[in-house]
């Protein structure tokens, strides 16, 4: 059969103030019928504008040499009108955050409705069938009702259902997906690559899944194609490729994926055995009992109840991972032990001060004996200040130093400690890479030499090579420094390489806590056994096994 999805010798360029940067450089690929292509490959790899070509929706700076063919059509020298009828009925696009390609003010069945009308003269009613029909097909429960709902009206993975649904109401050839699992939860991530599996068995359309989730590609793709700076470096089935990786970079990019292995403390140190018979009991540095924070309702409504009857310690040195679905109650708990959202019920012991009904003035001395990472960098450092000032600022902030300037050797020590050289300091946060900015974020949380350290999701949205050398830095400092840390995340597989406690929320309930061993080895709870069965490996053959375990544990 003939490819539906031809690229040969690809090269695009872009212009900018500087000299011309190559994206892609002689890439040739191909997609044949029913099939699902996985480009794999770090950010700034090339992977996603080699996909962003087949619809061209690359900016007008860039220059494309080479040949798209789709559909009998090179893509590369339609003309805008031509390029409109290709669009949808060919290819259709699955964007990374639903959120952001779902218009808020139109209600999800106009938006499906929108490719139909135009792409040729439809019907009000027809149009109105026809999303109904896609959203059912999709997964979306009571679908002539939900239709006429808005996106704020879905959670995060039926707002990507509706994504998928509006790329396939006209049956295109070819769907290309773009990170499309990235900030899902591993229960929401395995319902969509199940109905990803059912596109391409019940619509017979062809996927490119642009990902860097190395146990996505394994669960869901044929075929696998591995880019590293612009170039096409492998090519195999996804077989052949997780048994036997042929270049250096696929070889590296294979080892750094975190694996469902439980973390262990060595047996003469650390808080596992400072807890052993006979040793001193120590002051645990977070001790919450029966932990309740409530938001309060509006317009008469009763309050929602985030973090339900929570109990949970962590002793000095130790890490604790919370793991659990968004909604769950993990960043509650995180921002209640910060002081940052008010604890309103049981008993919550941070440092020694008791944060129910806690006062801020009393609280502030101890904020230098925490630290925070945000899941965000980008968003929390001030984009009008330097690296090196934002470092500084909660030395300034506490009164360690009188100004910046007096500071700078101090940031220059931390910036070091997170590996980052040091003339990064004079550079702006939109400067540095998504794994530079997480460093320099731990190296500002660390600023002050903190008892205690909370991280929230720190690793989430980074590339699984960054992330393993993020880890490893957390790792190194957590070991050589001894803080204790609160570690959130919904990716388990990070927990159990750092973690020596794991506690599990389900719908703001700790429905199962203990050491890594026993959590992530034996679960007992079905939540806790549910969640781990999700979690997609690197492994083809593995991961089919588990995927099949998975439907016989929810049916």
């Amino acid at each position: 059969m003939s490819a539906v999805v031809d690229i040969k010798d690809l090269h695009v360029t872009f212009a900018t103030d500087g000299d011309p940067v190559t994206a892609v450089d002689g890439v040739s690929l191909q997609v044949q019928p029913g099939e699902v292509l996985a480009i794999v490959g770090e950010s700034g790899s090339g992977k996603t504008v080699t996909a962003k070509t087949i619809l061209r929706l690359l900016p007008e700076t860039a220059t494309v040499d080479g040949a798209v063919i789709l559909a009998g059509n090179d893509v590369v020298t339609l003309g805008a009108t031509e390029m409109r009828r290709v669009r949808g009925r060919d290819v259709a696009m699955v964007f990374q955050e639903p959120s952001a390609a779902l218009n808020p003010v139109y209600t999800v069945g106009w938006q499906i409705a929108e490719g139909l009308r135009a792409h040729g003269a439809v019907s009000k009613k027809d149009a109105r069938r026809r999303a109904i029909e896609v959203l059912d097909r999709v997964g979306i429960p009571d679908a002539e009702i939900r239709v006429d709902q808005y996106p704020h009206q879905f959670s995060g993975g039926q707002k990507q259902r509706i994504v998928i649904a509006m790329a396939l109401v006209l049956g295109p050839k070819v769907i290309v997906a773009d990170e499309p699992t990235t900030a899902l939860d591993v229960t929401v991530q395995a319902e969509i690559l199940d109905l990803l599996r059912r596109v391409r068995d019940e619509f017979g359309s062809s996927i490119v899944l642009i990902t860097h989730n190395m146990g996505v590609v394994a669960d869901l793709a044929d075929r696998v194609a591995v880019m590293y700076q612009g170039k096409l470096v492998e090519q195999a089935s996804a077989l052949e490729l997780f048994a036997r990786p042929q270049h250096p970079y696929t070889r590296a990019l294979l080892a750094a994926v975190p694996r469902l292995q439980a973390h262990t403390n060595e047996p003469d140190g650390g808080p596992a055995a400072a807890t052993s018979a006979g040793a001193p009991a120590v002051a645990a540095v977070v001790a919450a009992q029966d932990l309740e924070v409530v938001y309060p309702g509006r317009f008469g409504r009763s309050g929602f109840r985030a973090v339900n009857r929570v109990s949970l310690q962590i002793a000095p040195g130790e890490v604790v991972g919370l793991v659990g679905e968004s909604g769950s109650g993990k960043t509650t708990i995180g921002r209640a032990i910060a002081g940052l959202t008010p604890a309103t019920g049981g008993s919550l012991q941070v440092l020694g001060h008791e944060m129910v009904g806690f006062r801020e003035r009393e609280f502030r001395p101890l904020r230098a004996r925490l630290g925070f990472v945000f899941q965000d960098p980008a968003t929390s450092f001030n984009p009008l200040l330097t690296i090196g000032d934002c470092v500084a600022e909660p030395l300034v902030v506490h009164g360690r130093f009188p100004d910046v300037n007096a500071a700078r050797d101090r940031v220059h020590e931390l910036l070091d400690a997170v590996h980052l050289p040091t003339q990064y300091a004079g550079r702006y946060p939109h400067e540095l890479s998504g794994g530079q900015r997480q460093r320099a974020s731990l190296a500002r949380a660390l600023a002050l030499d903190p008892e205690l350290l909370i991280a929230d999701e720190p690793t989430s949205a980074l590339d699984v090579s960054v992330q393993a050398r993020v880890l490893e830095v957390f790792a190194e400092l957590q070991g050589r420094l001894g803080f204790a840390t609160l570690f959130i995340s919904h990716d388990l597989a990070v927990v159990a390489m750092v973690a020596d406690r794991v506690g599990v929320l389900h719908r703001g309930e700790l429905v199962e806590e203990g050491t890594s061993e026993q959590v992530l080895g034996a679960p007992t709870h079905p939540y806790t056994q549910r969640l781990l069965a999700s979690v997609p490996v690197p492994d083809p053959v593995v991961q089919k096994e588990r995927r099949l375990a998975l439907a016989e544990l929810e049916g």
